[in-house]
């Protein structure tokens, strides 16, 4: 809900803000503004989910191993989340992981390496996928009605922090996560 809220605000604004200043003001100008606005909006959440698709399907998923190092979160990193209040925010932001089958809104077993395993390549999926959606937001700028930097920039400004706050929910869970995983794997 509060991604809706976030998207229907700033739809509202960017449509608003670009009639302050139509000169002359009139239908056409209304419609044009409107549908560019919402046109922006739709292209940028197909994009979102078209980079999240390719990755899915089209990068091996050992990349995303638990064992891999460059998805692994240090302390420092972790505190970081935490001295930004991360729980007090982290459950407004939606979940998507009904897409693959697996929910990443809590943990079902701390002791299940397996579970864990698949816990830890669902977040490191989640974590590039959404840092590519966060850089590629860029691409509505080239779709002809809405390359209008007063409409394209905030649309993008606007997706590259919703597409960042899962990154960091996901980076702070895989610091539990990767130690619950090690310890299992110690215990083996």
């Amino acid at each position: 809900m509060f991604y809706l809220t976030v998207i229907a605000i700033t739809v509202v604004l960017i449509c608003a803000g670009n009639l302050l200043f139509a000169i002359p003001f009139n239908f056409y100008e209304f419609a044009s503004v409107v549908f560019s606005t919402l046109l922006g909006t739709v292209a940028i959440i197909a994009i979102d989910g078209l980079s999240a698709l390719i990755i899915r399907r089209l990068t091996p998923k050992s990349w995303y191993s638990p064992e891999r190092k460059a998805f692994r979160v240090s302390k420092e990193e972790r505190d970081f989340y935490r001295s930004i209040k991360i729980k007090k925010w982290k459950d407004k932001i939606p979940e998507l992981g009904g897409f693959t089958n697996f929910h990443k809104d809590k943990l079902e077993s701390s002791s299940d390496g397996a579970y864990l395993g698949r816990f830890i390549l669902e977040a490191n999926y989640g974590v590039v996928i959404h840092l590519v959606n966060a850089i590629l937001g860029f691409l509505i700028a080239f779709i002809p009605f809405c390359s209008s930097p007063s409409i394209w920039i905030p649309i993008v400004a606007v997706n590259f922090v919703l597409s960042l706050l899962p990154v960091a929910i996901l980076r702070y869970t895989s610091y539990t996560l990767h130690n619950l995983y090690a310890r299992f794997k110690k215990r083996q």
